[in-house]
């Protein structure tokens, strides 16, 4: 996986569909493991103590995952909210979807298609208010040069797609880059070569970040 979707952290996208007085309330946030998604479930069932139903699925940047009926019909909720966040190709993130019976049996398709319309608008919201973001996998790169060289460091660095990220000047100057993972290969190469095979920069590990 070279990148994925999620939330950002700190803000909740909520959105409602209604069938028959039934209303369906779903609650998307950011979630980096499997206890900040328990803290989110947990919230939300106090949150709508009063609701019958308070169906979650979770899906994390790790390919764990876990959904749940929480009382409705087998795989009529829980696991259509998951094929919903797959989908979108989220990763760590969490849906909880609350069921207000309004006094009409809707039926398995019907719960189906009411608990998808639900995590599908909630998703959509967030897009709309800028609340989801790619995370890529990226490589940071240390550099370290002498400052006459500084220049020339720059510009291939924006000639092999990095970004540099932090700067710091001193005896001599110290930058953080960060490439997408894979293109730090091409420039710590022609790094190597510019520089007599000296050694000027070191990769760190990948992970994942915006880019």
């Amino acid at each position: 996986m070279e990148s994925y979707i999620t939330m950002r952290e700190g803000v909740e996208s909520t959105a409602e569909f209604v069938d028959r007085k039934s209303r369906f309330i779903a609650q998307l946030v950011h979630v980096a493991s499997e206890e900040e998604a328990a803290s989110h479930i947990a919230e939300v069932r106090g949150r709508h103590y009063d609701a019958r139903h308070n169906v979650p699925a979770w899906i994390l940047s790790d390919g764990r995952e876990r959904a749940s009926d929480d009382g409705e019909p087998q795989r009529t909720s829980g696991m259509p909210t998951l094929e919903v966040l797959r989908g979108a190709g989220l990763r760590d993130v969490c849906c909880v979807t609350t069921r207000y019976f309004g006094g009409t049996l809707l039926g398995p398709g019907g719960l189906v298609r009411a608990y998808t319309a639900a995590a599908q608008a909630a998703i959509e919201a967030a897009r709309e208010q800028g609340m989801l973001v790619e995370m890529t996998s990226v490589v940071p790169v240390d550099v370290e040069v002498a400052y006459p060289a500084y220049e020339q460091v720059l510009h291939l660095v924006e000639h092999s797609g990095g970004k540099v990220a932090a700067s710091e000047f001193t005896d001599l100057v110290r930058m953080n880059v960060v490439f997408k993972e894979g293109d730090e290969a091409p420039f710590l190469a022609e790094l190597t070569e510019r520089f007599a095979g000296r050694k000027v920069a070191e990769a760190g590990k990948a992970r994942f970040a915006e880019f």
